[in-house]
């Protein structure tokens, strides 16, 4: 049985459990500069490993950019 959630808006089918950390390291090379939002909230990086999907969860993973 697989779970279908969203990341970054695109469609993505996952084979539960799957925690948000997990999710994360899958689509980022390292987490140093990244936040994770699920269903519009910042979840803060010390509890990724604790929260687990669901189907239908959004999830936006964002990467601080420098420039000037």
């Amino acid at each position: 049985m697989t779970i279908t959630v969203h990341v970054n808006g695109e469609r993505c089918a996952l084979e539960p459990p799957v925690e948000l950390g997990a999710l994360v390291a899958r689509f980022t090379p390292a987490p140093s500069g990244v936040a994770a939002a699920l269903n519009e909230t910042v979840v803060p990086r010390s509890r990724w490993s604790a929260t687990e999907l669901s189907e239908g969860d959004r999830v936006e993973i964002l990467t601080a950019v420098q420039g000037g």
